[in-house]
């Protein structure tokens, strides 16, 4: 079972529908609305899976219709389901795993994690914006700057 079938698994769960979705923009990869999350039907698993788990951040977190982006309400809401599902996905600790599992690669860690390159991007950018320079996580300093690499702590 795949990340995106494990969320699929997980919103059911929770009561939530995911369909798939024909939106007549591609701008718009997920939506959410009382229960029921429409993933762009024409979107490969690894952006499926961002998708959900961002969707699946909004019925965590937010609350009203935050459409209009206008609004600094609703910027934060869509930041905080973003950061849900960087969480959720991708983490500190799944960071480690991918270094510890070998990954040296954006393109491996990407692909260990089943997300794509350009969430793993936005989500290393989130954390360099909230943590700063470095973090520790376990025996571990996940650093953000200059680049995304790792030092194992004796």
């Amino acid at each position: 079972m795949n990340t995106y079938e494990r969320l699929q698994d997980e919103a059911c769960e929770d009561g939530i529908d995911v369909i798939d979705y024909t939106f007549h923009s591609n701008r718009i990869k997920g939506l959410y609305c009382d229960g029921v999350i429409a993933i762009r039907e024409d979107m490969t698993i690894p952006e499926k899976t961002c998708a959900l788990a961002e969707e699946l951040g909004h019925h965590e977190t937010s609350v009203g219709n935050i459409l209009d982006m206008t609004s600094a309400v609703n910027r934060k809401q869509e930041r905080q389901a973003r950061l849900h599902g960087y969480n959720r996905l991708i983490g500190l600790i799944g960071l480690v795993n991918a270094y510890e599992h070998g990954c040296q690669s954006r393109y491996e860690i990407a692909e260990y994690l089943e997300v794509t390159e350009e969430y793993l991007e936005d989500c290393i950018a989130c954390y360099r914006n909230k943590f700063g320079i470095c973090k520790q996580v376990d025996n571990y300093v996940v650093y953000f700057i200059p680049q995304l690499s790792m030092m194992k702590l004796v």
